[in-house]
C-alpha cells in the first residue's frame, strides 16, 4: 500500500536542517567614520532632493484663479 521512499542521493541536504555548525562567523566590522558620514550625506541628498522637487512642483500643481475666470466668461459669451 505504502512505497518505500528511495534515497536520494542528496539526503544530507534534507538534513541541514537539524545540523548545528560550532563555528562562529566572524564578528561584523564596524563602520569608519567616513562611511558613517557617506551615509548621512547621501541621506540627506536623497531627503533634499525630495524637498526640492516638491518646492519646485508645488507651482505646477496650483490652480491659476484668474486663467480660469477668463476661459469661463469666454465660454458663456458663446465664442
Amino acid at each position: 500500500m505504502f512505497r518505500r521512499r528511495e534515497p536520494v542521493p542528496f539526503a544530507f541536504l534534507a538534513e541541514a536542517d537539524r545540523f548545528r555548525s560550532n563555528v562562529a562567523p566572524p564578528p561584523r566590522r564596524r563602520a569608519t567614520g567616513g562611511q558613517i558620514a557617506g551615509r548621512w550625506l547621501l541621506g540627506l541628498t536623497i531627503v533634499a532632493a525630495l524637498v526640492g522637487s516638491l518646492v519646485l512642483g508645488m507651482p505646477a500643481l496650483e490652480i491659476d484663479q484668474s486663467a480660469t475666470g477668463t476661459q469661463q466668461s469666454q465660454a458663456t459669451d458663446g465664442r
